[in-house]
């Protein structure tokens, strides 16, 4: 049986989290945030980063998200 737990999760933050695509935090021009812009920085890539690999330790580690297929 194969656990696809991980993978689901990842691919599932790693769309919600693409600076630009939903929102963009810090966005540009000094908002906090931006909606739907499609454009990026530095500093929000370096931000989505942190907060991506906060909610895949804890989603992955904390609460231990498995589906197993097979």
């Amino acid at each position: 049986m194969a656990d696809w737990g991980p993978v689901v999760v990842a691919v599932v933050l790693f769309v919600l989290l693409s600076p630009g695509l939903l929102f963009q935090i810090p966005g540009k021009g000094g908002r906090l945030v931006e909606f739907g812009n499609f454009q990026t920085s530095g500093v929000s890539i370096l931000v989505h980063a942190v907060i991506y690999f906060a909610l895949i330790t804890i989603f992955l580690i904390a609460v231990g998200v498995h589906v197993y297929t097979g």
